[in-house]
């Protein structure tokens, strides 16, 4: 099959899923109690209560509309502010951006610091998208899971000042 096949979310679920127990096993446990949840076209992760917090990581499938190098969809990996007015949202990444230089050699020039993909109004992310992937290619998960890994262990300890 070629790329994005599995698109219409049958293999999402468990392509996800997968991604939330490999990051169970590979996160290291200073950083606290890991939660994820899975839905139809993504995972997120976060450390601590057991609702989703508005700052956390997610794993996603997003549409070629927002990824102008996709042609039929993208698989966004990173860190997601979600909260509702922009303001917040900016203190979120302006904070980041600050020690940049902290946790930009581990996520590379991969990581864009802007918008959020299909929401520029008021939330704000730092990820990287990987423009029409097989979604039936069976490491796709593993990788998926490494490369959120690597936000986790570069945002994290700052974010949470361990």
């Amino acid at each position: 099959m070629g790329p994005a096949s599995g698109a219409d979310g049958v293999g999402a679920v468990e392509l996800f899923e997968e991604v939330g127990e490999a990051l169970r096993g590979l996160v290291p446990p200073e950083l606290g109690t890991f939660r994820h949840k899975t839905h139809r076209y993504g995972t997120k992760i976060w450390f601590g209560p057991a609702a989703p917090p508005k700052e956390h990581y997610e794993a996603q499938v997003v549409g070629a509309r927002d990824v102008p190098e996709a042609q039929v969809l993208a698989i966004e990996v990173g860190f997601h502010s979600e909260y509702p007015k922009p303001a917040d949202n900016e203190a979120v990444l302006a904070a980041l951006v600050a020690v940049e230089a902290a946790w930009r050699p581990d996520l590379g020039d991969e990581a864009v610091v802007g918008e959020f993909l299909g929401r520029a109004d008021n939330w704000r992310r730092i990820s990287e998208t990987w423009p029409d992937p097989d979604l039936d290619d069976a490491d796709l998960g593993t990788e998926i899971a490494v490369r959120l890994l690597d936000y986790v262990t570069a945002l994290e300890p700052i974010r949470s000042g361990r």
